[in-house]
């Protein structure tokens, strides 16, 4: 789950809780299947977001040999 995961579930339970009256579908509430969809797209995002942080702090040491010194002539 990343980034866009996190939006996309962010806006379908927004539409969910927000946007459809509450007496539409009396098998569950879709208000409250709502604030859990976006309660999860909450935490994708985060989640997307701390791993694309630690992906971002990588270091790569590149080994320079300035002071070598050429091979004792025979």
């Amino acid at each position: 789950m990343g980034i866009g995961t996190g939006i996309f579930l962010i806006v379908v339970g927004a539409i969910l809780a927000f946007a459809i009256a509450p007496d539409t579908w009396e098998v569950v509430n879709l208000n409250i299947v709502g604030y859990i969809c976006i309660v999860a797209g909450v935490l994708a995002l985060i989640l997307g977001l701390v791993q694309n942080r630690q992906r971002a702090h990588t270091s790569h040491t590149v080994e320079r040999y300035d002071d070598r010194r050429p091979p004792p002539a025979v």
